[in-house]
C-alpha cells in the first residue's frame, strides 16, 4: 500500500515539476524558444522511434509469437540496447524537459557501447541477434528429445 502511495504522489507531483521546469526555462530563454524545444525534443523522440524502435517492436513481437521459449528470451535479453533507445524514444516523445534528459541519459548506454567497440575502447558490443559466441570447449551438444520424435512422427507419414 505504501508503494501505491508513492506511485500516486510521483504522478501527480511529475507534471508540476514539469511545468515548473518548462517556467524555468521559458523564462531563461523565452517563451517561444522553449516551446520550440519541446516540439523539436517531441519530434527526435519520433524519428528515434521510426528509426530504431520499430525494428525493436518487430523483434519483440516475433519473440512473442513463437512463445516465450529460452531462445526467444534469450533474444529479447540479448538486445537490450534497442529496448533502452525504445523507452528513450517514449521519453522524448512526451513533452517536458525533465522527460528530455532521462531520455538523454538512457540514450548514452547505447551510444557509448557503440562507440566502444567501434573504436575498441573496452569490450566489443554485445550482439544484437541473440547468438552467443562460445569457444569449442565452451559447449557440448545436447539432444532434445521432443526434436528426435517429431522426426519418427514425419517419417511415418
Amino acid at each position: 500500500m505504501i508503494v501505491a502511495k508513492w506511485l500516486l504522489l510521483a504522478l501527480l507531483v511529475f507534471p508540476v515539476a514539469e511545468l515548473a521546469t518548462f517556467v524555468a526555462v521559458a523564462a531563461a530563454l523565452g517563451f517561444f524558444q522553449a516551446l520550440g524545444l519541446l516540439i523539436l525534443g517531441s519530434l527526435v523522440g519520433v524519428m528515434v522511434l521510426r528509426h530504431a524502435g520499430g525494428n525493436h517492436i518487430a523483434r519483440v513481437r516475433v519473440a512473442m509469437s513463437q512463445g516465450l521459449n529460452q531462445s526467444s528470451f534469450s533474444a529479447l535479453q540479448a538486445d537490450t540496447s534497442g529496448g533502452l533507445i525504445l523507452l528513450a524514444g517514449i521519453l522524448l516523445v512526451v513533452p517536458g524537459f525533465i522527460t528530455d534528459a532521462v531520455a538523454l541519459l538512457v540514450l548514452l548506454v547505447p551510444l557509448w557501447r557503440a562507440a566502444s567497440g567501434k573504436f575498441g575502447l573496452g569490450a566489443p558490443p554485445a550482439r544484437t541477434d541473440g547468438v552467443v559466441d562460445l569457444e569449442p570447449e565452451q559447449w557440448h551438444r545436447v539432444d532434445d528429445p521432443a526434436l528426435t520424435s517429431r522426426r519418427r512422427d514425419k517419417r511415418d507419414h
